[in-house]
């Protein structure tokens, strides 16, 4: 293994176990503060947006090499 492919796979995984952990404040905060259904759908979709765009950035360089 390279150090390259090394760097690459421990970013992957060390920024994926960051959004989980994130997923998982949120689930936390949802649940401490009594938000109800609809409180907790507008935490994970304001929170969660960051998520999908730092994901969807990483899908759209994927796309843009191929």
């Amino acid at each position: 293994m390279t150090i390259e492919t090394f760097e690459s796979l421990s970013l992957t995984l060390g920024v994926g176990g960051l959004m989980l952990y994130m997923v998982f404040i949120m689930y936390k905060l949802a649940r401490e503060s009594g938000a109800g259904r609809y409180g907790t759908v507008m935490i994970f979709a304001s929170l969660g947006l960051g998520l999908v765009g730092f994901a969807a950035k990483s899908v759209i360089q994927l796309v843009i090499q191929v």
